[in-house]
């Protein structure tokens, strides 16, 4: 049986971690060469690099921020040069930081807001150009629930997360005429880094709500990503599918 993306190149923004290495290592398993980034765990990132190549496909990983306009560049080239093209972006790296909005200052939304919306931007331009010139990707960018719905969540990251939402689907219609499909994913609370940055109460509440009775595993993430990023997902663009246990607030 042919493997969903057999063939396929790809990039995932936050690699070295929760969702992230779990993207990494099903879509490996599923055939495609993955490439990554990572902010500064040297050690995580190594282990992601092992576990992609470890399915015979081709890995690479680069230490550069998200923020980092000049570096992103030069990582891009150097990842098409290595690959030849590049088929599939997923845009998974984000920051969470718990706090309330009476409290938060003004350092710490411009970081979240930097990391999630500029980031966003800083590592989609450029492979979207790439995107437009073959006349062929796949762009899927992870949001989150608390986007959508009044979750006990920081404003800031459900302001960044909003602005995901509406990025996706405004871009969906530009890229649509160039043969490249955007969609993303609204993630639930998950068992990563990410997701226990939110306060234990919350945490234990969202498994009271949640249908399955549990946080999300990032396969669980994952495995649906592969598909929606396949050539088997032939009519979808524009849209955010809901990846929660079926939460009942």
């Amino acid at each position: 049986m042919t493997l969903l993306l057999e063939g396929k190149k790809a990039f995932i923004s936050g690699g070295s971690r929760g969702l992230g290495k779990a993207l990494c290592e099903v879509f490996a398993r599923e055939g495609a060469d993955v490439a990554f980034n990572y902010h500064s765990d040297e050690v995580a990132a190594q282990d992601t690099l092992r576990r992609i190549e470890q399915h015979g496909v081709k890995g690479m990983a680069f230490k550069v921020s998200v923020i980092d306009k000049v570096a992103i560049k030069g990582m891009v080239a150097d990842i098409i040069a290595n690959f030849g093209k590049i088929d599939i972006l997923v845009n998974n790296a984000a920051i969470n930081k718990a706090d309330s909005f009476a409290t938060t200052t003004e350092k710490a939304w411009l970081n979240v807001i930097d990391t999630n919306v500029n980031g966003l931007y800083y590592i989609t331009k450029p492979f979207f150009k790439h995107m437009l010139r073959q006349r062929s990707g796949n762009i899927l960018n992870i949001t989150s629930i608390g986007a959508i719905r009044a979750l006990p969540t920081s404003v800031h990251y459900a302001t960044s997360k909003a602005a995901v939402l509406g990025f996706t689907k405004c871009l969906s219609r530009e890229a649509g005429q160039f043969g490249v499909t955007v969609n993303g994913i609204a993630a639930g609370i998950y068992d990563t880094d990410l997701g226990h940055s939110l306060p234990d109460k919350f945490t234990s509440m969202y498994e009271l709500w949640c249908t399955k009775g549990r946080l999300g595993k990032p396969q669980d993430l994952a495995e649906f990503a592969a598909f929606m990023v396949s050539d088997r997902n032939t009519y979808m663009t524009g849209e955010v599918i809901t990846i929660d246990g079926g939460t009942v607030v």
